[in-house]
């Protein structure tokens, strides 16, 4: 994925964009007080929108890092992060800040991929390459009703050129809250090709607690597939890399380090909320026309002997799905079935397209509700010291 370090490029202009240099400009860093720390950081108001950078190509961001200060989950999601272009104005880049770095729902965990990596669950990290032809503007909307304290680095090259195979990164957000039943969540589709999948970060807030949320089958649609996908997995941990229910666990390309649940809960429960990601790198997924990303909401139940009441009226309202119900196959089960359901998703979808493209805005509002703290979630320690409030 990166070229070999031992092999020098002249032709790379090395650069990086803070507040202590926003611009990027050679020889401009640190200038403020002195060069000791001036402007490492900003305060960001309420509905305020910053631009973080605006450079001219041709050009790659390579590295985004930022961190922000601990604080509620609806405060985390209601920053937006926006990528405009070559002059297009509107974005091809539209998602929750804390999702493009793989950490949905307002909840950072610590974790590292290959592609992001969120140290020690406050400092995010994205190592997308992020080609540029003529323009590059990033931009950061605060749509909560709290300031934020702002630190940031992104750090890019200057090119000779936009390459021939170049493409650009997209990133779009959907979220459906709660989903409809027997109609899968689209992480993503619209966006016209030549172009790659790279992957996806999904939260999901499970809204019948008392079952398996996890069978749902990921399908991958591309190029004038129409009723059936040209690749369909399995069901979610699958997806995922895991198998046979899903707890916390990271990987290079696949993991769920986001599980909620109360401390003193069965492990066996079912999480309060759960978020995984999932990386296309070694098994591109490549597309030249269209492609269409779908997640299923299937889940599974199972009830004791003495439960057929419970097993009746919960099938009733759950229609069974795939081989429908089954009847005394495991020792001490008398019920079993995978069944439709209704869950609260959300996806940030991450893709490479050959043009640019425009994605839908975010809807704060929406990306933000039924998201609060749960009776057991504490808040971290330093949230009262580091809140921009005090």
């Amino acid at each position: 994925m990166w070229t070999d370090p031992s092999r020098l490029d002249p032709t790379l202009d090395s650069r990086a964009v803070t507040f202590e240099n926003p611009t990027g400009a050679r020889g401009a860093g640190g200038a403020s007080y002195g060069g000791r720390k001036g402007a490492p950081s900003r305060l960001i108001a309420p509905g305020e929108r910053v631009t973080l950078a605006d450079l001219d190509g041709p050009g790659t961001i390579r590295h985004l890092w930022c961190t922000v200060p601990p604080a509620p989950p609806e405060a985390l999601r209601a920053l937006v992060l926006e990528v405009f272009y070559d002059d297009h104005t509107a974005p091809s880049v539209a998602v929750p800040l804390l999702d493009f770095f793989g950490a949905p729902l307002g909840r950072p965990v610590a974790y590292a991929s290959m592609l992001t990596v969120v140290a020690e669950g406050r400092g995010f990290n994205a190592y997308f390459p992020m080609p540029f032809r003529e323009r590059v503007r990033v931009e950061l909307t605060n749509h909560s009703p709290r300031a934020v304290m702002l630190y940031f680095q992104i750090d890019f090259t200057l090119e000779p050129e936009f390459g021939d195979d170049a493409s650009y990164l997209h990133v779009s957000f959907r979220r459906e809250n709660p989903t409809a039943m027997k109609r899968d969540f689209v992480i993503t589709e619209g966006l016209r090709g030549p172009g790659r999948f790279l992957g996806c970060a999904v939260g999901v807030r499970p809204i019948d607690g008392g079952t398996w949320y996890g069978e749902g089958e990921v399908k991958i649609f591309r190029d004038g597939d129409t009723e059936l996908p040209t690749i369909c997995g399995t069901g979610l941990e699958d997806y995922v890399g895991s198998a046979w229910g899903m707890g916390p666990h990271a990987g290079p390309y696949a993991g769920a380090p986001l599980d909620v649940r109360p401390p003193d809960a069965d492990p066996h429960a079912i999480p309060a909320f759960v978020a995984f990601y999932r990386w296309h790198l070694p098994d591109p997924i490549v597309f030249t026309d269209d492609v269409r990303v779908t997640i299923q909401q299937i889940g599974a139940a199972m009830f004791a002997a003495g439960q057929e009441a419970e097993a009746e009226a919960y099938f009733a309202g759950n229609p069974a799905a795939g081989q429908g119900v089954h009847r005394d196959v495991f020792p001490g089960i008398a019920v079993f079935g995978i069944a439709e359901r209704v869950d609260d998703y959300s996806a940030a979808a991450f893709l490479y397209a050959r043009d640019v493209q425009e994605v839908p805005p975010v809807d704060p509002v929406a990306a933000c509700g039924d998201l609060e703290r749960r009776p057991f979630e504490l808040p971290s320690v330093k949230e009262p010291f580091l809140s921009a409030e005090r």
